[in-house]
């Protein structure tokens, strides 16, 4: 974690404190841009001298140029970004931004955003023709700028909210001659307002909202089946007890055996959870008496048309502004989770809050041990994945919906400091102001702690964006800046929603197992299947490879084929392909030969319900060749991953 940087009374080492002052009166007196005179002079603070067109265009030839920029982003706070510059990108057909190192400033430091940029190719291009001692010269200078940036980054976080200097763009193209950063475009410095980020949430009140002591609901119907009533009878079937629930509805004494109140000033208690199922129209005066009231220490709106469309959006924002100043008073008010949110799925907290009903969404029997959470903005998202995955069936599922006040940044940092849970899948639509950031931090600190986080970021494309606007209000931002942030953070980062579902059930699976490198062994009787493998794993160069077979490991596996008299049919290699003839055993003990293989550091096996030699059938017409034998693969395979610290991951296609 990037320790923040102060500037010295003096103004720093170079430039930073004299940039500070400039930009300052610049935004004083109103220029929100620099033209390229001013720019030029402001780079000059840091020590960089311009370069002649001649110089430029040499360097250009030899060793190219490198744009360095700093730049505001909504989400993630100012970003600090290294790449070709305009004219190479254009000569070389690259895509804006391709290769580029690109780093939130609180986040990294001048040594690991080195670090990163030394494996890209703008880099080495700049190496060209540069002998050993011009390189460390090169990397001299440019670790003293990035310093510097980085430090008028910070000053500019750190300033008071009156003095706020927020610089929307710095950026300018370096070229390197004899070693020396010299200036060959002095781009562009665009300065504005500040973000206002909105008040810290009482993130211990998520603790009330996820294991509440009494839940009080409001929009519960006495006679037809609304969503109110379809989450009281949801919070019952889960077990949930009566005697800590109440209806606030008036003219009712009982409702499905559950208490009536008459109103909000009629509940005995301050609840710990207060669910409202009204109608949107309904929602905007209910929040102010729940804050007035200080009825509840955490709220869910589960109604939409709070903030997605046009009409709504104007009161919706008051809405905001009134939890907002909540926040920042006595004990900070309550908590609000949605609006337009399905609710929570809690097994710790002993409860359920969605609105779908039992028969249509049929749920697992109560497993003991669950140590996963699932964080939506979708609803739909999480019911999706729970029907057709089971099994994944996590300890908590909560649909954050338009995000009128609990965030992602909020939710994740909440698990992210619970020992009992080690995987966290993410829907993100978009994030609030400054939440990106807060988002990736709590990424960072979650991976830090042990855990997994598997995040799917909708809104790749420009439709997806729209379409995300006009389901939560959220603004989709840059899928590709996102992507890479929350990568570098430490997330796995899902490109479709099957492979988040892959990535989020493995994850929690191969919790435990030990990571020690990225060498493959893969088993199959399939051929095609071998081939797919190793395709599949040659699409990354910085991904996983196939590993080699050591003359013990390739002695063992030899050995099988000749006992399984496949010796005339196969040979030994990586990927393994074992022929259809190869029944549970073989499968299982060539996973084993490769799992003890010290050049091995995890083993995928294909596994074919269709062999006639596997005992794949619930009943066989064939003797012994049940699912249920002691012998079936199911059987023995399991037994293997259990005793095994490495990974083995079975494949049934």
């Amino acid at each position: 974690m990037k320790k923040t940087q102060c500037l010295s009374p003096d103004g720093g080492a170079i430039g930073s404190g004299s940039a500070i002052e400039w930009l300052r009166q610049a935004q004083a007196s109103g220029s929100q841009g620099l033209d390229k005179r001013q720019c030029r002079e402001l780079w000059e603070l840091f020590g960089l001298a311009s370069a002649s067109a001649p110089e430029s265009e040499r360097a250009v030839a030899s060793g190219g140029t490198m744009a360095l920029s700093l730049r505001q982003s909504r989400e993630f706070g100012l970003l600090i970004q290294a790449g070709f510059g305009a004219a190479e990108q254009a000569l070389l057909g690259l895509d804006a931004g391709a290769g580029d190192v690109l780093a939130a400033t609180a986040m990294i430091d001048a040594e690991d955003f080195l670090r990163l940029l030394r494996t890209t190719p703008v880099y080495r291009r700049c190496l060209n023709d540069l002998s050993a001692g011009q390189v460390a010269d090169m990397d001299g200078a440019l670790k003293q700028l990035v310093v510097e940036l980085l430090m008028l980054a910070d000053a500019c976080t750190l300033m008071p909210p009156d003095e706020e200097i927020a610089v929307q763009m710095l950026s300018c193209e370096l070229v390197v001659s004899n070693g020396v950063l010299v200036l060959a475009d002095a781009g562009c410095c665009r300065v504005g307002l500040a973000l206002k980020i909105p008040a810290q949430r009482p993130q211990a009140k998520i603790d009330k909202l996820l294991h509440p002591a009494s839940i009080a609901i409001i929009g519960v119907s006495a006679s037809a089946m609304n969503f109110g009533r379809i989450i009281l009878r949801n919070l019952l079937a889960n077990g949930y007890d009566k005697s800590r629930l109440t209806i606030v509805r008036p003219g009712e004494d009982a409702i499905d055996g559950v208490r009536c109140v008459e109103s909000l000033a009629a509940l005995e208690h301050k609840q710990d959870l207060f669910i409202v199922a009204l109608a949107a129209h309904a929602v905007f005066g209910l929040v102010d008496e729940l804050i007035a009231g200080d009825c509840a220490e955490s709220v869910m709106l589960v109604p939409g048309g709070l903030g997605e469309t046009e009409s709504s959006r104007e009161p919706a924002a008051a809405m905001r502004a009134r939890i907002d100043a909540a926040h920042r008073r006595g004990d900070g008010g309550p908590v609000f989770l949605g609006g337009n949110c399905l609710g929570v799925v809690s097994h710790p907290g002993g409860y359920d809050s969605w609105f779908i009903p039992g028969e249509r969404l049929p749920k697992l029997q109560k497993r003991a041990q669950r140590r996963a959470a699932l964080i939506s903005q979708s609803g739909a998202f999480m019911v999706t994945r729970l029907s057709k995955n089971p099994w994944i069936d996590p300890a908590y599922m909560a649909a954050l919906g338009n995000q009128t006040d609990l965030t992602h940044g909020d939710m994740l940092s909440y698990f992210a400091g619970r020992d009992d849970i080690d995987t966290i899948g993410v829907y993100v639509e978009g994030f609030n102001d400054g939440d990106g950031l807060a988002f990736a931090q709590a990424v960072r600190c979650a991976v830090r702690c042990g855990k997994q986080v598997v995040v799917y970021k909708a809104g790749q494309t420009g439709a997806g964006g729209e379409a995300a606007r006009s389901h939560t209000a959220s603004t989709a931002g840059d899928y590709a800046t996102c992507c890479a942030l929350l990568r570098q953070a430490g997330a796995m980062v899902a490109a479709s929603f099957s492979e988040f579902d892959d990535l989020f059930y493995m994850a929690g699976c191969l919790h435990d197992k030990q990571i020690g490198g990225k060498r493959l062994a893969a088993v199959s009787g399939a051929g095609f299947e071998t081939v797919g493998i190793a395709d599949s794993i040659g699409r990354h160069a910085d991904g996983l490879v196939m590993a080699s077979v050591d003359d013990v490991t390739r002695d063992r596996l030899a050995r099988i084929l000749i006992a399984k008299k496949l010796d005339a049919l196969m040979s030994v290699r990586n990927p393994f392909d074992i022929n259809p003839g190869a029944d549970d055993e073989a499968h299982v003990e060539c996973c084993r030969a490769f799992a003890d293989s010290a050049e091995v550091d995890a083993v995928v096996v294909g596994l074919d319900p269709l062999s006639p030699m596997m005992r794949t059938l619930a009943r066989s017409a064939r003797a012994g060749f049940d699912l249920d034998s002691a012998e079936s693969v199911v059987q023995t395979l399991a037994a293997l991953v259990a005793e095994q610290e490495k990974p083995v991951i079975g494949i049934v296609d």
